[in-house]
């Protein structure tokens, strides 16, 4: 929580600081596992002066016909300790009022300070909090002692049952002790020389450097990710590097499995060698100076063998039973309590995954069933049991060993990416198209049985499972229509359905397209382009992904302005007409009979470029319905008394208008001119 905490505090003081009219420099918070810092540069003496007017009477009510002031105008300059001289007429939306400017002088920036500290010490967010003893204050943890100065000077308060003061203390270990500070300037020295490293990002520097000269010492080189790097810092006060080794014969289990074990459960850096290779040695950092580093060395081996050891046994007696015989006990483990059991999913897997070769007429059908089957049969293992973050891991590496295609096996891995927002998408057809079935009956299910995510709360992670499905089919540019996979995905759960198939089906879609909406927005896509093809009726998220570029492609030549004006209004001629057959017996001017037959030649050319997915094209074809369109409305007065005619034009724009609304709702785009 520190890294957050480090933000909010910074961010806080800043609104805190703006709040109270103190000019500042730059605001720098750091922390530790057991202390909070914040240090506020070039801050000013003593806060602005406040300048404040205060409303009085109106003018007519202030002074009489000659201009002199009346009892309410003495009345307001008494109240305000001024004299009448000093009132200003002022000009409001309410009209002209006599007013009073006052000069508040600000106070100095330590009385300030005084109530400021204890309020933003009250209001840092933390997403646990804790109360001790008998004491009101809620925080992260118990505060120990509050150290606040102004440059030399002590800045008085209480918080709770602490008084601030002039103390810190050392490290807990190394210097327990308290030491003074003088001034404000002093701290980072001093805290230094009581063997704490208040900066995060010094104390990561001094980790990086030492990993690095020790992994040099075994020719090898640290393997480190953001997080764990981060992880480690907030977890130290003074880090001291301490090489330690394993049995190579360790080295025989996947390396994920290694790497799991140092890296999740040990907070350990692995070694390699320079070909990625894992040595048999691992970095771990201490809080302490250790008197005798052999000692904390042969400590960090003895837990990391053991759990090296457990890891080993899980591996033998995993092998013992393939995974193709470990189907049947998916029945003993249950998914959610909602919608079944894991054996259950697999199952409806396999029918949507069947569902999605017919779709993309993809032939391998069977390599396609095999990699649903055995995608989640890792969860019956002991080595997933342990380590849960091996799940798919350790699926793909059991079926190397159980000489199943290659390409099976990757993809029983890859059927859950991404595992994150930008993460890796699936590189096999295999695992794309089971990674899609496996997402879809996860937000199908949940969908069904009502656990649907709120503005604040996604227990089961469905927009990221949504935003998977939708990179993974961009990614590979398949054409697939939702609603068919939907419809088929809550098929397969009509016994659990606790709403009505349609309804449903409709939160799913709504759903899907906000992640769509969010994603477009994300990439840079204007809002009015994005809104105008999430509100056709298109369901392929490849055509809405292609018509939102061709859209916004087109919108920068010329004549596409007019266009949409034109189609805009349109709109709002036929609002509220259901349409109907368009008779060309009926044209009574040359201008309805242009338009008919551009629109006839316009409509074949849209839909075959539609059908090919070339939407700029399409839209391109059908900017030629604006000069005759424009003509329409020159010379035909569309609502005529003859309702017969006046329908027969109005079916006419209506057919326009559904030509329109298959690449956008124009109404919805922004033009400079009115329709």
């Amino acid at each position: 929580f520190l890294t957050q905490a480090m933000a909010d505090m910074e961010s806080l003081m800043e609104k805190e600081l703006a709040t109270t009219r103190l000019p500042h420099g730059k605001i720098k918070a750091m922390a530790t596992p057991r202390r909070l810092v914040l240090f506020v540069h070039d801050l000013a003496e003593r806060q602005e002066d406040e300048f404040m007017e205060k409303l009085g009477p109106a003018v007519a009510v202030a002074f009489d016909q000659k201009g002199n002031p009346t009892p309410a105008a003495v009345g307001f300059a008494k109240s305000q300790g001024v004299a009448l001289e000093d009132l200003e007429v002022v000009e409001t939306n309410k009209g002209k009022y006599v007013a009073v400017r006052k000069r508040i002088k600000g106070e100095e920036t330590l009385v300030v300070l005084s109530s400021l500290l204890p309020r933003f010490i009250g209001t840092i967010p933390f997403r646990k909090s804790m109360r001790w003893s008998h004491f009101d204050l809620r925080f992260a943890r118990p505060i120990h002692w509050i150290l606040a100065l102004f440059g030399d000077e002590l800045v008085p308060f209480n918080l709770d049952h602490l008084r601030s003061g002039n103390l810190s203390f050392g490290h807990r270990f190394m210097s327990p002790c308290a030491f003074s500070v003088e001034k404000a300037d002093d701290y980072m020295e001093l805290a230094k020389k009581h063997f704490v490293i208040p900066d995060p990002a010094e104390r990561k520097k001094i980790i990086l450097e030492e990993a690095q000269a020790c992994a040099r010492t075994v020719e090898g080189e640290i393997f480190f990710t953001a997080e764990l790097l981060e992880t480690v810092t907030n977890l130290v006060e003074y880090p001291v590097l301490i090489k330690g080794d394993f049995e190579v014969a360790f080295l025989s289990l996947p390396k994920e499995v290694l790497m799991t074990t140092m890296i999740v459960h040990q907070k350990y850096f692995p070694l390699m060698d320079r070909e990625g290779k894992l040595l048999p040695h691992f970095l771990t950092v201490a809080n302490t100076k250790p008197r005798d580093p052999a000692i904390v060395k042969k400590g960090n081996e003895r837990v990391l063998r053991a759990r090296l050891r457990d890891a080993q046994f899980f591996f033998t007696e995993d092998r013992k039973i393939p995974l193709s015989q470990r189907l049947e006990q998916l029945r003993g483990t249950i998914f959610h309590t909602l919608l079944g059991t894991s054996y259950e999913k697999v199952m409806r897997i396999k029918v949507l995954a069947q569902e999605i070769c017919t779709l993309l007429n993809y032939p391998n059908r069977d390599r396609v069933d095999r990699v649903a089957t055995l995608a989640k049969v890792d969860l019956t293992t002991q080595m997933v049991g342990e380590f849960p973050e091996l799940q798919g891991i350790m699926g793909r590496e059991y079926a190397r060993l159980d000489g199943e295609e290659e390409v099976v096996c990757q993809a029983i891995y890859e059927h859950y990416l991404p595992l994150s927002a930008g993460g890796d998408l699936p590189r096999t057809e295999e695992g794309a198209i089971v990674s899609i079935a496996d997402k879809l009956d996860t937000i199908c299910g949940f969908f069904a049985v009502g656990l649907i995510p709120t503005g604040t709360a996604d227990p089961y992670a469905l927009r990221r499972q949504a935003l998977g499905i939708i990179n993974i089919i961009l990614d590979r540019r398949y054409c697939l229509p939702l609603d068919v996979l939907v419809d088929k995905g809550l098929t397969l759960l009509k016994e659990k359905l606790r709403k009505a198939h349609e309804v449903v089906k409709e939160e799913i879609l709504a759903f899907f397209k906000g992640r769509l909406e969010n994603l477009f927005l994300s990439q840079g896509h204007p809002y009015d382009v994005v809104d105008a093809v999430l509100a056709t009726e298109e369901v392929s998220l490849l055509g809405i992904r292609d018509r939102i570029f061709a859209l916004e492609e087109i919108k920068k030549e010329a004549d596409f302005e007019p266009l949409a004006v034109a189609c805009k209004r349109i709109g709002n001629i036929i609002k509220g007409f259901s349409g109907g057959a368009v008779d060309p017996s009926l044209f009574e001017n040359e201008a309805e009979q242009s338009l008919y037959s551009v629109y006839l030649g316009v409509e074949r050319e849209v839909k075959a470029y539609i059908e090919k997915g070339d939407y700029f094209q399409a839209l391109k074809v059908l900017a030629r319905l604006r000069t005759p369109v424009d003509n329409f409305f020159d010379a035909v007065l569309v609502m005529t008394d003859e309702e017969k005619i006046r329908k027969n034009r109005l079916s006419l724009l209506t057919a326009c208008a559904h030509l329109f609304g298959k690449l956008a709702d124009f109404s919805r785009l922004t033009t400079q001119a009115a329709p």
